[in-house]
């Protein structure tokens, strides 16, 4: 036993705001695990909600865990005390499930941690029925499952709200013997149980053949959730010790269907959806008991068609507006006006790319007034500090499209200055430049990606010459990070191996090299038009066809018009 962690939780759970404690006896017991710190965990929503809706059951209670802190890893180890759950300090073993909300590939280095800690085997092959079965949800498990089948148990493919139910029902007792359990499973809409596929490789590496076992279907479709308006999601658990501390955050809408090429999350929710302002009202009630700010969350938060009607009815309330980022083409100057009444000092842009031919690349949808239209109605409407996103390292990206990027910087900077010298200050402008990582699902998926030596030399280019520009900053992501995540992005069930070397200390070269894994095959090449992908074990609803068609068009440098595919049942 260490007082100290179990000290440290207590403290840490009493200063939550709604999270009531649940009755152990007599219900199905889930393990939820978020694989990072508390602080970036309870900034979840996906995560929250799951907690609360397990907990919502009368036959069932759901306990967190989390990547302990450093100092509390470094106690769980000099103690040798097991890792615990908040709400009642049990062990991951006195668990029904364990379930991971596993939303960013690099979280997955602390997989070795965390089972470490917990007791469990990492691999799945070496858990008996001794040991409760491990499931894997969130925007990984229907992204690509593959670098974690031989780790995880279970996958849940698409929308909690969809599939929670009726797992949680199937698991229900009387329990059945673990490989019964998976037979039964496999077959439930949404769930993957890798163990019931059988894999085979080419000669070449790539993957040739995924054939399903013992009644599991050829596909696992992603499951998604039609009215928006059945369900809250919002923060139910609040916590200064979190990365939105002061927030109350709510999902008015969920998909995108702008059909910009690079961008996953506007692939995998489709259809887009949205929540009516009917049903956002009562939860922007909920949360402004707790919190006087509201985190409005959505791909596009300014494409909502009510969203004028949503910050009024906020700001009437007595409440505060926060978004994470404003649309470009559809800002308006109310949307800042009401931005800055709520006490904003930094907005953020997204033109993604400096020249219209890699706009027209990625589909944005914009040109370059339309971007510039935007920033001065930032400028204007007093918002001290703008942030910009741009991703480096586009399919067909040149030195003349760098040099295009800083000619918008300087023009976005001159109407930055102007605005700043009217209103007696200058405010900050923050390039974030990002390696572009293709993901799957999208059309973008066949290329390959800029090696790390590339990205280093456009990156230091860009630093050199916005560096020269007063009040003007370039920061960007860990090039070796964006790599760790394309690999577990792209990777098949071998990519897996790695984990265990990176969570032992190996950078990313020696942990590929010792577990055999070629990261070039996976990151450096562009695919084949017909070439089997490891993620399409998965069936996301749009077609095949249509993302090859729009990569044709992506380097055709041929932009479409925002379309949203159908998506199957």
């Amino acid at each position: 036993m260490s007082r100290r962690l179990l000290e440290n939780a207590r403290r840490r759970l009493e200063a939550e705001q709604g999270s009531p404690p649940h009755p152990w006896g007599g219900r199905l017991r889930v393990a939820l695990i978020y694989p990072n710190r508390y602080h970036q965990a309870m900034s979840n929503l996906g995560f929250q909600w799951v907690h609360q809706a397990i907990n919502s059951r009368p036959d069932a209670l759901c306990e967190r865990f989390f990547l302990p802190d450093e100092a509390d890893l470094q106690e769980h180890r000099k103690s040798g005390f097991g890792l615990f759950s908040l709400e009642s300090a049990r062990p991951l073993t006195d668990f029904d499930l364990v379930a991971f909300s596993l939303s960013f590939e690099n979280d997955c280095l602390h997989l070795p941690t965390l089972f470490e800690l917990g007791r469990i085997p990492f691999w799945a092959a070496q858990r008996g029925d001794d040991y409760p079965p491990v499931l894997c949800g969130g925007v990984c498990a229907f992204l690509n499952p593959e670098p974690l089948a031989d780790i995880m148990d279970l996958f849940a493919v698409g929308e909690g709200e969809v599939i929670l139910p009726a797992l949680l029902d199937c698991l229900q007792p009387p329990v059945l013997p673990r490989q019964q359990l998976y037979d039964k499973l496999c077959r439930l809409p949404g769930i993957y149980v890798p163990s019931r596929y059988q894999v085979e490789y080419a000669g070449d590496g790539s993957l040739a053949t995924v054939t399903p076992q013992k009644g599991a279907p050829r596909r696992v479709r992603r499951q998604w959730l039609e009215r928006l308006d059945d369900f809250e999601c919002r923060s139910f658990i609040h916590t200064e010790e979190t990365e939105f501390g002061d927030l109350s955050l709510v999902e008015i809408s969920r998909g995108c269907g702008r059909g910009c090429r690079f961008c996953a999350a506007g692939f995998i929710y489709l259809p887009p959806r949205e929540r009516s302002a009917a049903a956002l009202i009562p939860q922007f009630t909920a949360g402004l008991r707790c919190r006087q700010r509201l985190g409005l969350v959505s791909a596009a938060v300014s494409d909502h068609s009510e969203i004028d009607q949503l910050q009024h009815a906020i700001h009437q309330a007595g409440g505060q507006v926060s978004v994470a980022s404003l649309r470009i083409d559809s800002l308006t100057a109310n949307e800042i006006a009401v931005l800055k009444e709520s006490g904003h000092r930094t907005v953020a842009l997204a033109p993604e790319a400096g020249s219209q031919r890699l706009r027209d690349v990625i589909n944005k949808g914009f040109e370059e007034q339309e971007i510039l239209r935007a920033v001065r109605l930032v400028a204007e409407g007093g918002i001290p500090n703008l942030k910009l996103y741009f991703l480096l390292g586009l399919p067909t990206e040149t030195g003349r499209d760098l040099e295009e990027l800083l000619q918008l910087t300087k023009k976005i900077r001159q109407i930055w200055l102007d605005a700043g010298r009217r209103r007696g200050r200058i405010g900050h402008l923050t390039l974030s430049v990002n390696p572009f990582v293709p993901k799957p699902f999208t059309p973008l998926q066949w290329a390959a990606m800029t090696p790390q030596a590339e990205l280093k030399k456009r990156l230091r280019s860009l630093r050199a010459a916005v560096g020269r520009l007063p009040n003007t900053e370039v920061i960007a992501e860990s090039l070796r990070a964006a790599e760790l995540q394309a690999l577990l992005a792209r990777g098949d069930r071998r990519c897996g191996r790695i984990l265990p070397w990176l969570a032992a200390g190996d950078n990313l070269r020696t942990a590929c090299a010792r577990a055999e894994v070629d990261a070039a095959f996976y990151l450096y090449r562009e695919r084949q038009r017909d070439e089997v992908f490891p993620w399409e074990i998965i069936d996301s609803g749009v077609r095949r066809s249509h993302l090859w068609q729009e990569y044709r068009s992506a380097l055709a440098e041929r932009p479409t018009s925002p379309c949203a595919p159908a998506c199957r049942r």
